[in-house]
């Protein structure tokens, strides 16, 4: 009976290490961590290095809460490096408490809601003929193209964005990380 019980344990163990190895394989690696399917958007993004800017901007903008809240959303999360490529000083005039309202405008805008995972997303976008608009949580209408099997954004001003990693998926949704910042019609 005692080998019987240690058999048990065993088994479950190993089943737990299988489940919790193979939710970590489903999804790639983001700045340096694994991401978590069972973590939200934002649990996730705090702990990925390429993400500290997007993290700092949510913050600022308040929007924490609303990250970590049931969702579903898509957010195309723009790397340390896309902020990087705006106009030196944007980013830390946006992190001004007086821009808060401008910075939860462009945050909110790389923000669908629902659950927009890269293969529906290309059907979608040949459904209408190679270019889907996109409506964003902060009122933006982008267009979605994709070329092989790479997707792309074309935001308000012209801007592209790649996303360069796709389908991280959360407890809350699913992020796409872009190497671009995404900004509304100015």
């Amino acid at each position: 009976m005692k080998m019987h019980k240690s058999l048990i344990v065993a088994i479950s163990a190993t089943a737990l290490l299988t489940t919790a190895c193979a939710a970590v394989s489903d999804n790639p690696e983001v700045g340096g961590a694994p991401m978590y399917e069972d973590k939200t958007i934002v649990e996730n993004a705090l702990n990925s290095n390429d993400h500290t800017t997007l993290v700092a901007a949510v913050k600022a903008a308040g929007l924490v809460d609303t990250l970590q809240s049931d969702g579903p959303f898509t957010v195309f999360a723009p790397t340390n490096a896309a902020f990087d490529k705006l106009p030196s000083g944007t980013v830390e005039t946006l992190l001004k408490p007086e821009n808060k309202a401008t910075l939860q405008k462009i945050l909110t805008c790389h923000v669908i809601a629902a659950k927009a995972l890269s293969e529906p997303i290309k059907k979608m976008i040949d459904q209408d003929k190679g270019a889907l608009p996109v409506k964003t949580v902060g009122g933006c209408e982008f267009t979605a193209m994709y070329s092989g099997d790479k997707i792309m954004l074309k935001d308000g001003q012209g801007n592209i964005a790649n996303v360069t990693i796709k389908d991280v998926k959360q407890s809350n949704g699913v992020i796409h990380v872009i190497d671009t910042v995404l900004l509304p019609e100015s």
